[in-house]
């Protein structure tokens, strides 16, 4: 993904200058065309119940006059009576449909639709896009037409969830989630726009609540994040903040959950220290497929509204939420908890979270016995001295020192099946 990014940073200003954000106007008329049902209302598409003509591979359609192709990822052992979720994943500036169907730029398969694949356990339909000229100019309406005729063409031919329907993308992608975010809020439960250079897609609309997940990094010189975050904090009623980001040279990221938002559509925001990168990870610099947090997060958003209407609160999660309670804290102490952030066959990732008692802190140590099976393959933001299953898990030299109250994270990649440790938290 790195050379991707690089491309696009090159060119970022030379396509802001020629699309003089002219994009952002267009496509209004598109709003009243001929689509799917609303999201408000669950419904069964027409491919239900049907054989279906689709499967794995790439489809060429004619939208707008163009010849247009997509790739489609069915579950395995597809159910025809089965109304799934369906997730569209745009790629980024120079990329293709083909970067992000396979995840060849970052991870081959362990990246494969941002991320997503791996954690859908085959409950949901993948789209995979391509851009003309490799881009999203949206030039008239004419990517969100496109959307909407892949929509026409997949729902007609398979069965679909319509409450369930999600869009994400990197730069460039972003900016076409974000897009559809502006235009076809009654299309789309959420969005997640990864690093978007501004509004070169287009924002015909904005103007209605969609639930809103945007991931910036802070060190990243063409994204603007955060002006397109706070459109949808105003649009879906949630009380204005300024959400806290990780400090520079920390390595680290935050998640911020906004307040007050209307119910059913929430917005969060997730802020990492690095630049203009589509995969980032704790403790480290540059993409990673298996130490990311990204997909995590964005399969924890889209989740959350399974098989639901709008609802104030999640009632699906993707990974298993914290169920180690920290210790009680005392002065001078510490405490810990886990979360398994993703698994696959074989593995899985852990992040512990430790946070300071009552009074500050200027070291700590975590420890905690592996499971049968499990072995530790990656670690980070720690240091990590293991006696046999073992482990101990010191801070680093940047995240040692605590305030009363705070946190910090670090993270690691095993070898087993995940389970729930008991830790141990002590002040050093």
């Amino acid at each position: 993904m790195s050379r991707h990014a690089t491309r696009f940073g090159s060119v970022a200003a030379a396509i802001l200058l020629a699309l003089g954000m002219g994009a952002a106007v267009v496509g209004g008329g598109l709003a009243g065309s001929a689509r799917a049902a609303d999201v408000g209302a669950a419904a069964a598409t027409a491919g239900c119940g049907k054989a279906p003509t689709l499967g794995n591979g790439t489809y060429t359609i004619t939208s707008s006059g163009k010849n247009r192709s997509f790739i489609l990822k069915l579950p395995d052992s597809y159910d025809r009576n089965r109304q799934y979720r369906l997730v569209f994943g745009f790629h980024w500036w120079g990329g293709t449909a083909v970067d992000v169907a396979t995840g060849q730029t970052v991870q081959r398969d362990v990246w494969s639709y941002y991320g997503l694949l791996r954690l859908s356990n085959n409950s949901t339909i993948f789209v995979a896009p391509q851009g003309l000229d490799n881009g999203w100019a949206n030039s008239g309406g004419q990517d969100v037409t496109f959307v909407d005729d892949m929509l026409r063409r997949i729902e007609g031919d398979l069965c679909v969830d319509t409450t369930q329907r999600f869009s994400v993308g990197f730069s460039y992608g972003g900016g076409m989630s974000y897009a559809l975010a502006c235009a076809r809020p009654n299309v789309f439960r959420a969005v997640a726009v990864q690093s978007s250079p501004g509004t070169l897609s287009g924002c015909s609309g904005g103007t209605q609540p969609i639930a809103y997940l945007g991931v910036h990094g802070i060190g990243d010189n063409i994204a603007s994040g955060r002006a397109l975050r706070d459109r949808f904090v105003a649009t879906n009623g949630c009380t204005a903040a300024s959400p806290p980001e990780p400090r520079s040279g920390s390595l680290t990221h935050t998640v911020y959950s906004y307040s007050g938002c209307r119910s059913g559509y929430p917005v969060v925001w997730a802020a990492f220290d690095g630049g203009h990168i589509a995969a980032p990870q704790d403790g480290a610099g540059g993409d990673s497929g298996t130490r990311t947090w990204v997909p995590a997060e964005v399969w924890k958003f889209f989740t959350q509204f399974a098989g639901t209407t709008p609802t104030p609160s999640p009632t699906v999660s993707p990974t298993p939420s914290p169920t180690t309670s920290p210790t009680t804290p005392v002065p001078g102490g510490c405490a810990a908890t886990y979360r398994t952030a993703t698994e696959w066959p074989g593995g899985f990732q852990g992040e512990v979270t430790v946070t300071a008692g009552a009074a500050a802190i200027g070291g700590w140590r975590v420890s905690w016995t592996l499971a049968g099976g499990q072995s530790i393959t990656q670690l980070w933001g720690g240091r990590n001295a293991p006696s046999g299953s073992t482990q101990n898990v010191s801070n680093e030299a940047w995240n040692g020192s605590l305030a009363a109250g705070a946190s910090t994270t670090f993270g690691f990649t095993a070898n087993g099946s995940a389970t729930t440790p008991s830790l141990t938290c002590t002040r050093v």
